[in-house]
């Protein structure tokens, strides 16, 4: 009996934390895209260094927000929308500045 009361205990906090993982595999996997982008602009010249200190201090925000939304274990839907709506910013960022007529 207590074997089958754990199995479902296990089995509902992992359907509790499933969808919180997702997330937060998301802004990870999105934030490293993001990273990989600034540094193909810094190694193709398209991003000057003070281009490339200003996206990565953006990159830093993301992150921090990132840290507090998860901090009590649970992501709301606003933090939800928060984190990408940071992440959106920050991608047009990168976009713009890798476009932009400066070079290093």
């Amino acid at each position: 009996m207590h074997v089958v009361k754990a199995a479902v205990i296990g089995i509902v906090a992992l359907a509790v934390a499933a969808p919180a993982l997702a997330q937060e595999t998301r802004v990870d996997r999105r934030q490293d895209r993001q990273e990989q982008r600034i540094d193909k602009g810094v190694q193709s010249g398209a991003l000057t260094p003070h281009e490339t200190k200003k996206l990565e201090r953006g990159q830093r925000h993301v992150e921090a927000l990132e840290t507090r939304a998860q901090a009590d274990g649970v992501v709301t839907a606003r933090e939800k929308v928060r984190l990408e709506h940071a992440q959106d910013v920050q991608s047009k960022r990168i976009y713009k500045q890798k476009h932009d007529d400066q070079t290093r």
